[in-house]
């Protein structure tokens, strides 16, 4: 038995005992308890978990299977029968609890990955007038994907001078998405990996500040086709289609990342929440269950 006892100002932690058990509510799972005997706290199994004092596990799993699957916040509650706030406080429970699963999962690939591709995907804040950017760094042999950062960008081409009149002056932080990005994944990837991006003149940056034994292959980029929304791209051989059909996934299955929907993002804290729900669920579900094509 290697329970402690949660009170700070124990002074012996570690003398506790059991004290019987009792059977919760929410999901029948007989629960330990236990009783500190120096202080006379009681806790239980329960007491340090996660879900600590959640009234809805049941629906966590099914709750984070929906979310990954292309399913707004309002329809994951109707089909669960529960509600909508509900949904919204599980979303930061279950992102938290991805990123922690997501990291620990990359710790086992230390030092074994070899070549991975970096793209940015392009979404928004509300409005077009508010765009962000989700930059993505792919394994390209196993085809898991390492790391997703979200950042808010100022609007480009055509829409900036609307965007500085509506909303003034917008920060860009993706300077600062990109640093993430690569503080992940430099203590996971080989110290010579193999890099591959497009041509975005900050990449080749990061690459030699980060990886300084890598080798950077960049490509010209591709006009975009139909399917995939833009992500997939026109040409007959794509060196980038790993983490192309990558985003391409993400656009199909993150509701808020489609294109033409009603379901936009109105925090990017939320988004990256959204977005490490799927990582989990896509590199621990679909590509052991191999429905992904390989």
């Amino acid at each position: 038995m290697n329970k402690t006892c949660p009170n700070p100002s124990c002074a012996f932690p570690h003398f506790v005992i059991r004290d019987g058990h009792f059977r919760r509510k929410d999901d029948s799972k007989v629960i330990q308890r236990f009783r500190c005997k120096n202080c006379g706290t009681r806790f239980s199994n329960a007491t340090f978990s996660e879900a600590y004092r959640q009234k809805k596990r049941r629906v966590n799993f099914p709750l984070l299977k929906l979310l990954a699957s292309g399913n707004s916040l309002r329809r994951s509650a109707l089909l669960l029968g529960i509600h909508r706030t509900t949904v919204e406080r599980k979303l930061s429970f279950l992102g938290k609890k991805c990123r922690r699963l997501n990291q620990e999962s990359l710790l086992k690939l230390k030092g074994r990955i070899h070549n991975i591709q970096i793209d940015d995907l392009i979404t928004k804040e509300n409005s077009k007038l508010k765009p962000l950017s989700v930059s993505i760094c792919v394994d390209e042999n196993r085809r898991r994907i390492l790391a997703v950062e979200v950042s808010q960008i100022p609007a480009f081409g055509h829409l900036s001078r609307f965007a500085l009149k509506k909303y003034g002056q917008r920060k860009d932080e993706h300077f600062e998405g990109l640093t993430r990005l690569f503080q992940t994944i430099t203590p996971i990837v080989s110290s010579e990996v193999l890099v591959k991006s497009d041509e975005h003149q900050r990449y080749p940056g990061f690459v030699s500040a980060y990886l300084p034994k890598a080798k950077h292959l960049t490509f010209k980029s591709e006009r975009g086709c139909v399917a995939g929304q833009g992500e997939l791209k026109k040409v007959q051989f794509d060196p980038l289609f790993i983490v192309n059909h990558t985003c391409a996934l993400l656009r199909a299955n993150v509701n808020r990342l489609i294109r033409k929907t009603w379901c936009t993002t109105k925090d990017p804290k939320r988004l990256k929440d959204h977005l490490d729900v799927f990582v989990y669920f896509y590199n621990e579900v679909l590509l052991k269950m191999a429905l992904t094509p390989l």
